[in-house]
């Protein structure tokens, strides 16, 4: 789509809904996709899987680094096992056996965080992933997907089953607004141009892709022409797509609901720096962990919506000129 070809954008599924969906859908598909929980499975949406397919489907209890090595362990025995969490808890608790039994030996293994940033609400910060997308890039050999909407996640996550050797999957708890068409084509590793613009880039993955559209709008309203595009996946990046967009635009800005400090941002700025140096700008959180609160209340106030994208961008193309 283009910025002066506007559409309503409308919430769909929560991405962990999608999740639960699309595990269905690859366990009629394929005997050897097995699920495993730690005691959230109606929370991660693994409950179904679990009901239709009882015998691959293990629940490991309040125990995410033991479920992640059982995990390992079943996809080195030929087995396509998705080991499902909060991200909170399936990396922080589970990252030296993600380290040890999946990223080292570079086995088979999906390892799926829900519930990640903070839009996950009132649970609060205790259980708010912001540091996600950074631990899981730092596993050697790991593929991180972070999916914008339901279509772009049942796609992935069964990319994620055709793809040989680790991978983790973001995915949230809010209701997430629909961005891509029912029949999009995804590729790991490949970005999606989802607004054609010539002035300024914006850079976004997960729920932060349907404000970046919105943002180009709010450009456009301006005489702006921006460019919107999805890296729905952080790993490996599609160097290509920044480069030539900080080519031919000059200026980009990244937006993510993660730390600045060591999210996407920082992915995005070294392909820049070593391809073709641009003026970028950053929204994300800075330095901080979020209070409890409604999740629209907590975007609000973290700066995480299309104003605070936009007003990125101006203060980008400032630098530009």
């Amino acid at each position: 789509m283009t910025a002066k070809t506007k559409r309503e954008l409308k919430l769909g599924a929560a991405t962990r809904e999608a999740f639960g969906k699309a595990l269905v859908e690859l366990g009629e598909a394929d005997q050897n996709v097995v699920v495993l929980d730690a005691d959230l499975s109606k929370s991660t949406y693994t409950a179904e899987f679990g009901k239709k397919f009882p015998e691959r489907f293990f629940q490991c209890g309040i125990a995410e680094s033991n479920m992640v090595a059982i995990g390992s362990g079943l996809a080195s025995s030929g087995k396509i096992p998705f080991v499902s969490s909060f991200s909170a808890f399936v990396l922080n608790k589970g990252f030296e056996q993600l380290r040890v039994t999946a990223a080292f030996p570079n086995v088979n293994l999906k390892a799926v965080g829900t519930h990640s940033g903070i839009s996950i609400g009132e649970d609060g910060p205790s259980q708010m992933s912001i540091e996600d997308l950074s631990l899981a890039c730092s596993l050697a050999g790991f593929v991180v997907l972070c999916p914008a909407d339901e279509v772009s996640m049942k796609a992935l996550v069964k990319a994620a089953a055709a793809y040989i050797g680790p991978v983790f999957i973001r995915a949230g708890r809010a209701k997430a607004t629909v961005v891509y068409p029912a029949d999009q084509q995804f590729t790991i590793g490949k970005s999606i141009e989802l607004v054609e613009g010539s002035d300024v880039t914006l850079i976004a993955t997960g729920l932060l892709v349907a404000e970046s559209i919105r943002a180009a709008e709010l450009l456009e309203d301006d005489g702006i022409s921006a460019r919107v595009i999805d890296i729905h996946t952080v790993k490996p990046i599609d160097r290509d797509a920044i480069a030539r967009a900080a080519k031919e635009t000059g200026a980009i800005v990244v937006a993510e609901e993660h730390l600045l400090d060591s999210g996407l941002g920082v992915r995005v700025a070294q392909v820049v720096a070593e391809t073709h140096p641009a003026a970028m700008e950053f929204v994300g959180i800075d330095n901080t962990y979020a209070e409890s609160g409604a999740p629209d209340e907590l975007l609000d106030k973290y700066g995480l919506r299309a104003k605070n994208v936009a007003d990125a961008a101006r203060r980008a193309l400032k630098r530009k000129r």
